[in-house]
């Protein structure tokens, strides 16, 4: 709540101290043409729904669909966690709502069974934060505001990159199986091909969710806050037939959607009225003019902010990072001539190393609350993500199509 009033802040001494123009009809026009903007309504509708899966026994039952297909993977169950936040990714818009739902699931299992602990909490921790590059994200719902881009087209632009870095993540914990042998127990009973597709029936509620949100977005029939509210209804439904849509649970999710919602809002209005006070003051010319004189080429000026982002996750969250720059940054990102979209997915693979980074990682937060492990040593079991996410970039720099040809498809 103090990132958003002190953004407030900071833009009204700005704009008193360094400009004529009256300060309080400035302020209130913007907070609320920011508050009331018609594409924002998707993200509170995809927080809900996030909150309402996260009551459901649909993790659980994800777990049961999963694993017996894993048998003969190297790494065996220690996959779950990845797949497990791949799918979670699909229905929920939060990093923080798919760790710890995926590991409120997958950690007590897999302890259980005697997956060494260090391996397990550092795929959760990388794996977490899908859940802001596989759509729906709310960072991506934040940036296509704050930036005027397409949110279907960001959608879209995610899918391939986010399967791309699950796809890294799970060679990792391939090699590194194949490099511990030992460590890895030893497969439960073996199932028959017909007993894995009848386990897996317990995948049936959330592929389906997850086909009727982002196909009918892809399909053009529903516009993303169109689909948002289709995702709520269709959550609703899953609590309902699972038994778990009693008054205590609606009651409970739609309050953490609101605190979450609220706090997201402020920060939003805040960077907003920052964004108007630093373009009357100038700042942002100034400073893409600067980065301009550098004569750094598209990559060096990637690479560039690639490090300031991450440093900045030291210290931030994701949403106040993305709010708190856009201002300064787009129009330096826009004279170099590099695709909106493009950039967009991009700032969300590098919002995503933040969430894993200390002293302020949400993911690492989320999971220090579940296994009461201190943050630096979380960080170093997830430190391998982090290297995974830094190569994600490199690879979505060399083969841009990775992240523009599916875009390009639905046009």
């Amino acid at each position: 709540m103090w990132i958003g009033l002190a953004l407030t802040g900071v833009a009204w001494i700005g704009m008193e101290l360094f400009t004529s123009r009256p300060v309080g009809d400035s302020m209130a026009v913007t907070i609320w043409g920011a508050s009331s903007s018609w594409t924002l309504t998707a993200l509170p509708l995809f927080v809900w729904m996030g909150e309402i899966l996260f009551r459901t026994k649909l993790s659980e039952d994800m777990f049961k669909g999963l694993a017996p297909w894993l048998d003969r993977l190297p790494g065996r169950l220690l996959h779950t966690n990845i797949i497990g936040c791949t799918i979670f990714a699909a229905v929920s818009g939060s990093s923080a709502a798919t760790c710890a739902t995926i590991g409120k699931m997958t950690l007590p299992e897999l302890k259980k069974r005697g997956y060494p602990e260090t391996i397990t909490i550092g795929t959760l921790a990388g794996a977490g934060t899908l859940g802001l590059l596989i759509p729906p994200s709310i960072i991506m719902i934040v940036y296509g505001v704050t930036a005027n881009v397409s949110i279907a087209q960001l959608f879209i632009g995610g899918v391939i990159p986010g399967l791309v870095l699950a796809g890294l993540f799970m060679a990792y914990t391939i090699a590194w199986a194949l490099a511990h042998p030992g460590a890895i127990p030893p497969p439960d009973a073996r199932l028959t091909f017909f007993q894995k597709v009848y386990a897996s029936r317990h995948l049936i509620p959330v592929v389906t969710l997850i086909a009727a949100v982002l196909g009918s977005i892809y399909t053009g029939i529903a516009t993303a806050t169109e689909a948002a509210a289709l995702g709520v209804v269709g959550a609703l439904v899953i609590a309902a037939v699972q038994g778990d849509l009693g008054w205590k649970n609606f009651r409970d999710s739609l309050l953490g959607a609101t605190r979450l919602y609220c706090m997201i809002a402020l920060i939003l209005a805040g960077a907003a009225f920052l964004t108007l006070s630093m373009g009357y003051i100038g700042l942002p010319r100034h400073l893409a003019e600067w980065i301009g004189g550098l004569g750094l080429s598209p990559l060096a000026l990637i690479l560039a902010l690639m490090v300031f982002y991450i440093i900045l996750g030291c210290f931030l969250d994701g949403i106040s990072m993305v709010v708190l720059t856009m201002g300064v940054i787009l129009p330096t990102v826009e004279r170099a001539g590099i695709d909106l979209v493009w950039f967009g997915i991009y700032l969300v693979l590098v919002v995503e190393m933040a969430q894993i980074t200390p002293p302020v990682g949400f993911n690492l937060f989320v999971l220090q609350g579940m296994t009461k492990k201190e943050i630096t040593w979380i960080a170093r079991q997830a430190a391998p993500m982090f290297v995974l996410m830094v190569a994600a970039v490199l690879l979505i720099w060399f083969f841009p199509g990775i992240i523009t040809w599916l875009p390009k498809q639905m046009n």
